[in-house]
């Protein structure tokens, strides 16, 4: 029987060769096939060792059933995206693990206009098709496969975000964690005015400096201790499919995904009045304030990438951001970029003269938050959310469950989740320019969460 736990929320990620390996891949090909009912793909894999192999049988699977596969090669999950939509191809599946050890891999699936399959919509069917055996037979006329080269038009898209002549020359460190994004920044480098410091830079699938996520902590020094020795303007660091980017201020301080969120959304109210911008509820006083301030329209959606892409075309929004570092934009068919959002802030510190830390800074003096902590389930979910809720609701301003428990007082609020993917709540806590008090409150509601 094959082992499908595999198949999660948002995509296909698991431990090789237990939960993902070179049959599945093989199967996963004509699930999809069936599911979709494509007749042009494009493939692409990560910088992981089990990348290559599993994507030749996901090709395979593909192609046997009569799919037409274009294949990318090496590259982050936009990639993925951006061959599917600027290809107008009927689907995009990329081989990739993002953040996880070298020992684990998996796909994500777009299907025509790039737009996501998640479980909700698709994902379970593939899933069911596999576990039944309900996948379709050797087509008389097999797909055929060609490499297909789009690096040229996705440097041009990424160029057109900014006006190069106003870029002024700043020192930038990079460490993309010997992930796949140097190979990005060494092709987008001749067309800059940038001076960069690379770290980690040379893309190894084994990770050898640990696993490229920048949330973790831990993982931070290694651009800050950077950004404080170069005298670097800032540092950016990402995830290993890059589709997540991480800044560093002038002094190597780590600026929380959800500061961006404003700052970007507010770079986009300045060239389009009015626009709509998409945000997710676990942190929203200082999206809020910047998009109402400069004549936005503010709209609230669920947390995770499916969510935030759906409701992005649904309002036609400019720009959407979620404070885990995911930025979505209307010109990439709505989906995320890991490499747009830095290209944008830089343009944004050329133009205005100013450091990192002071375009961000008095937001995070009004807006102190806790960033998101995570605790492990001893029970479930729902019933973590429903005490906590129970003890505050007298006192509560304002609830929202568009995800999980979100609770307003007048001056701190707090959203309370149960993961998508992992066995967590997490918690995010935001105050109105009181460090003091979001330090007290955030004490207060993990108290409870504990039991």
């Amino acid at each position: 029987m094959t082992n499908l736990d595999s198949f999660k929320a948002y995509d296909v990620r698991g431990r090789i060769p237990d939960e993902i390996n070179e049959s599945l891949a093989y199967d996963i090909g004509r699930a999809y096939a069936a599911f979709v009912k494509p007749r042009r793909v494009a493939v692409g894999y990560d910088i992981r060792l089990s990348s290559p192999t599993l994507a030749a049988a996901l090709k395979r699977g593909l192609m046997d059933v009569g799919v037409d596969v274009l294949d990318i090669g090496l590259w982050g999950t936009e990639g993925a995206y951006f061959a599917t939509s600027s290809e107008a191809l009927d689907g995009g599946i990329m081989v990739t693990a993002s953040h996880n050890p070298p020992d684990y891999n998996g796909m994500k699936f777009v299907r025509e206009e790039a737009r996501p399959i998640s479980a909700d919509t698709g994902l379970q069917d593939m899933r069911r098709l596999i576990e039944t055996g309900n996948l379709p037979p050797k087509a008389a006329r097999p797909g055929t496969e060609r490499p297909l080269d789009i690096r040229g038009k996705y440097l041009e898209h990424l160029l057109s975000y900014v006006k190069r002549p106003q870029l002024r020359k700043l020192k930038v460190v990079v460490n993309p964690g010997n992930g796949g994004a140097g190979l990005i920044i060494d092709a987008l480098e001749p067309h800059l005015p940038f001076e960069f410091t690379k770290v980690n830079h040379k893309p190894d699938g084994t990770f050898p400096n640990g696993v490229p996520n920048p949330m973790l902590e831990e993982n931070r020094a290694a651009t800050a201790d950077v950004v404080r020795r170069a005298g670097a303007d800032v540092g950016l660091a990402w995830d290993g499919d890059y589709d997540r980017c991480f800044f560093f201020d002038e002094s190597g301080q780590f600026i929380e995904g959800y500061y961006l969120v404003g700052l970007l959304a507010e770079s986009f109210l300045k060239q389009e009045p009015g626009a709509r911008i998409v945000h997710d509820p676990r942190l929203t006083w200082n999206t809020l304030d910047i998009v109402r301030h400069y004549g936005g329209t503010p709209v609230l959606c669920k947390s995770g990438h499916a969510f935030i892409k759906q409701k992005m075309r649904e309002v036609d929004a400019a720009y959407g951001g979620e404070m885990s570092a995911h930025h979505y934009f209307r010109k990439f068919a709505y989906c995320d970029s890991g490499m747009i959002p830095w290209l944008l802030v830089l343009a944004v510190i050329s133009e205005r003269g100013a450091p990192l830390s002071a375009l961000v800074g008095e937001r995070m003096r009004l807006f102190p938050a806790s960033g998101e902590i995570n605790r492990h389930l001893s029970t479930d979910a729902k019933s973590i959310l429903a005490r906590v809720r129970a003890h505050y609701e007298s006192q509560a301003q304002a609830i929202d469950l568009t995800d999980g428990l979100s609770m307003e007082f007048g001056a701190w609020r707090f959203n309370l989740r149960g993961s998508n993917t992992e066995p967590l709540v997490r918690l995010n806590v935001e105050a109105r320019a009181s460090e003091p008090l979001m330090r007290e409150k955030t004490a207060e509601v993990l108290k409870l969460v504990d039991g």
